[in-house]
């Protein structure tokens, strides 16, 4: 541990010893009976699938093609910061949208500050702004845990425990429901979410989520299901489990293996909205999986930039250029080359993409598959953990000071802006 200015850095970087426990052999089991509606509050979430909110990927366009494949469940919009929600910023309120079609307004709010967070909730309760609210302590980024935030919060059980009562307490005058999404802990030294999970069932939350891994572990190697166990034979409230699904009978594992109520998928959807119709069709019952061809990512590559450009009022080149990480995600296993590949970074209008996929289909055959080698396979950086940056001598104790608190809560003009 060292001192970094105003900050506490844990060095020693957390690489997980859990082994991946998928086999080539699908799991044993009846999935149509892995999972039953899941009720948070008076909602009900008929098949107990989440699209975990991700920054900059789970805006509308992306869950109305996530949802359009999948079951009834939750697709949650990316993490809102309560300040620049109270600022009325006007990125924040472009993110607070949802499309016409979405079933289920589930949004997600961070936020260190109590006073913030309730007025960030009486924002969405005023305005019907939502359905459903989830708290976000699981984020791991350093300038979200340098001030106290995302995963490093529930180490402070008062704050943590005040933030979600006083957004249950407002979200509750409208009986909209509340759930906290959180992590193992800040390292295996300091785990919090045993704690974490009896405070928000005690505060009135309607379920958690939990990602299996600490935040030192951050994206690395296999998360330790094991946890998500423990968890739930803890609580008397659901629980949902995070991590490493990258496929239908990785989501049947992990129900088996845990208990979970539901599972929550994040990066393994990026690029792959049809992974929620394979999990539609896993809970069905049935044996049906998508393995799209190159011309049918490129469609939904093309139907992706057209709701974006929606999204984005009309403004193609924001939205083509937004699409950019999207397409990486899209193309990941397909053979297609470093040329293809910078020509899509290069478009910076539909009629530019249109070009593009022209091209590339003619390049590399449309009805070129992912190779069986790779399909269901990790996607993205997996073996890699990071420092931990959290306030300075936030380890200290389990609650906050006064000193503490003066320092979290002040202006900072980083928490309304993006």
């Amino acid at each position: 541990m060292s001192h970094k200015g105003a900050e506490t850095v844990l060095n020693e970087r957390e690489e997980t010893t859990v082994l991946d426990p998928r086999t080539d052999a699908k799991p044993a089991g009846d999935p149509t009976k892995a999972l039953k509606p899941v009720m948070l509050g008076d909602i009900e979430v008929k098949t107990p699938v989440v699209l975990s909110p991700m920054a900059g990927v789970t805006n509308w366009p992306f869950r109305v093609l996530c949802e359009e494949y999948g079951p009834n469940g939750l697709y949650v919009a990316e993490m809102i910061t309560a300040r620049a929600l109270v600022a009325k910023n006007p990125k924040a309120l472009r993110l607070c949208r949802f499309a016409p079609t979405e079933k289920i307004r589930s949004l997600q709010l961070y936020g260190v500050d109590p006073a913030i967070m309730e007025q960030a909730a009486r924002i969405v309760v005023d305005n019907d702004m939502a359905d459903h609210v989830d708290l976000n302590f699981g984020c791991p980024v350093p300038k979200v845990t340098r001030r106290g935030g995302g995963s490093a919060l529930p180490w402070k059980t008062d704050l943590f425990g005040e933030v979600v009562g006083r957004v249950v307490e407002v979200c509750g005058e409208k009986d909209i429901p509340v759930t906290a999404k959180i992590r193992v802990g800040i390292d295996h030294d300091h785990e919090t979410f045993h704690e974490a999970g009896h405070i928000a069932q005690e505060e009135g939350c309607a379920a958690v989520t939990l990602h299996a891994r600490t935040t030192a572990e951050y994206y690395g190697g296999h998360s330790d299901w094991s946890r998500i166990t423990e968890l739930v034979d803890e609580l008397d409230i659901p629980v949902f489990g995070n991590g490493d699904i990258w496929g239908a009978d990785d989501a049947q594992a992990m129900v088996e293996q845990t208990g979970c109520a539901g599972v929550a998928i994040g990066r393994g959807a990026q690029g792959r909205p049809w992974l929620f119709g394979d999990l539609k069709n896993l809970f069905a019952g049935s044996s049906e999986r998508f393995n799209p061809t190159l011309a049918e990512v490129c469609t939904t590559i093309r139907r992706h930039a057209e709701l974006m450009t929606e999204f984005y009022d009309g403004d193609e080149n924001m939205a083509v250029r937004d699409m950019r990480k999207h397409v990486a995600c899209y193309l990941k296993g397909y053979p297609v080359g470093g040329k293809v590949r910078k020509a899509f970074m290069e478009c910076d209008s539909l009629a530019g993409l249109d070009a593009v996929i022209a091209a590339t289909l003619d390049e590399v055959g449309p009805e070129t598959t992912l190779p069986e080698r790779v399909v269901d396979k990790p996607r993205g950086r997996v073996r890699f953990a990071k420092k931990v940056h959290l306030p300075y001598g936030w380890l200290d104790s389990r609650t906050t000071t006064h000193a503490e608190r003066e320092a979290l809560f002040g202006d900072d003009p980083m928490d309304a802006s993006y």
